[in-house]
Order: C-alpha cells, then sequence, then structure tokens
C-alpha cells in the first residue's frame, strides 16, 4: 500500500447470499483527496462501500485503512478508526430530534462548539430545526442532517453514497459548497455521485466500475473532459446529466 494512500482495496470478493457481487475490487483513495465512483446502476458500488464498513464481509481480498487490514473488523470498530459513512437511505432516526440524532454521532453526545458552528453554518435549517423531529423534514434536510452527523466531529475519512439523489438543485449547492470546504481542510473523501456537477465540482480522482470490478483509473477532470470516454465507460454523456 503506497503511503499516499489512506484506503486500498486489494481483490475484494463480495457475495450476498447467492449473488456474486463484487469479483474483485481494486480501489485506492488518497489522503487529502475526494475521489469518485461513478458507475452504472448495479456496478456494485453501494456495495464496495458497506464491504468497507463491515456491513458485507468479503469473502476474499483485503482492505487497508492506514496501511492497516480492518476487513476482519466489526463495523463499529471500523467507524472508531475515523471513518464516517453516509448511506444512501441517509440512516437518521425519524422519530429523535435534529440534536438527538447529532448527539448519537458525537462521542460521548457532546459536541465541539466548532464543528457545531461549522455545521450551523453549512446547513442553517439545522439550527432552526434543532428541537424538531426529523421524521417531519424534507428529504433536502433530512440528507443535510445525514451529511451534519458525518462532520460533527473530525473524520479521517468520509464515505458518502449518492447524496444528492432526489434532491432540487439549491440543496445540491450547498452540498457542494460543504464538500469544497472540507475538502480544502484535506478531508479524505469516498463519493458515489451521479449528479455530474457535483462530482465535476468536488472530484480530485476517478474510478469507474462496472459488473462488479473497477474498471477505470484516472483523474476526474479528465474524465469530465472526454464525452467519447464518458460514454464508453457509463453508457452516456456526463454533461447532459446535470
Amino acid at each position: 500500500m503506497a503511503d499516499r494512500d489512506l484506503l486500498q482495496l486489494d481483490r475484494v470478493v463480495t457475495h450476498i447470499g447467492a449473488y456474486h457481487i463484487l469479483h474483485g475490487v481494486d480501489l485506492s483513495v488518497r489522503r487529502g483527496r475526494v475521489t469518485m465512483l461513478l458507475g452504472r446502476n448495479g456496478a456494485g458500488k453501494t456495495t464496495t462501500l458497506r464491504s468497507i464498513m463491515g456491513l458485507w464481509k468479503p469473502r476474499a481480498g483485503a482492505i487497508h485503512f492506514d496501511n492497516a487490514r480492518i476487513d476482519a473488523l466489526d463495523t463499529p470498530d471500523i467507524a472508531r478508526l475515523g471513518i464516517a459513512y453516509v448511506p444512501e437511505t441517509m440512516g437518521i432516526f425519524s422519530q429523535l430530534t435534529v440534536q438527538e440524532n447529532m448527539k448519537l454521532a458525537a462521542t460521548g453526545g457532546r459536541f465541539d462548539p466548532a464543528r457545531l458552528d461549522d455545521v450551523f453554518r453549512f446547513f442553517p435549517i439545522l439550527k432552526t430545526k434543532w428541537n424538531d423531529r426529523a421524521g417531519l423534514m424534507s428529504g433536502g434536510q433530512k440528507q443535510m442532517l445525514a451529511v451534519a452527523r458525518a462532520i460533527v466531529e473530525e473524520r479521517r475519512l468520509m464515505i458518502i453514497d449518492e447524496p444528492t439523489k432526489g434532491l432540487a438543485p439549491a440543496v445540491i449547492d450547498q452540498l457542494i459548497a460543504c464538500l469544497l470546504e472540507l475538502k480544502a481542510r484535506d478531508t479524505t473523501i469516498l463519493l458515489v455521485e451521479q449528479n455530474f456537477h457535483m462530482a465535476r465540482s468536488v472530484g480530485d480522482d476517478v474510478a469507474v466500475m462496472d459488473n462488479g470490478v473497477v474498471v477505470h483509473n484516472g483523474l476526474m477532470a479528465d474524465l469530465a473532459a472526454d464525452e467519447a470516454l464518458q460514454t464508453r465507460l457509463l453508457g452516456l454523456n456526463l454533461g447532459s446529466h446535470q
């Protein structure tokens, strides 16, 4: 594992019941950079993220985080290494208030005032909704809460699965601004995203998956500039899918 890599997957194979989803995934996530994980629906992107987090155990291969192997660890132990995961389903507790949801994401339920100030600066609506039940919020507000829980403490790696899915453009712009600031602070992020505007705005590196393996690695800017490559790898021109 190269010293520049914070996370590395080597030939990871994951089965879900009778279904063989990952067929030997090789993936590197460089420190202090945003790596986009792209691919058609069903390519294995979400399974890759869940395998990293130990939610689905790989059958073969190895996952290293900061030069230590983690694929045999349980999910809580992986999270305690400083890895935050924002699933596509957001994973918030609808019956709890915004404040209670945030407390569950903070060690000992205590907030660092500076980090909480950052959360409110990124997503002011959460301060307004602080004592409201999370289940009463809009989809965009719930997504803000899901991301806020991931950044309420300093994280070494953020793993985020399709944060803009179904969101209005104004909310997407707020998420982009948040991720750009985290990126400026050298936060390492692995991001699955279908919105090309988001991918192009925040991504440094890109890996493209197809049929359970990574078929392309490179710079996000190079993929964004090459419509023929987009069509070959993804079956579409990303520029027409904002």
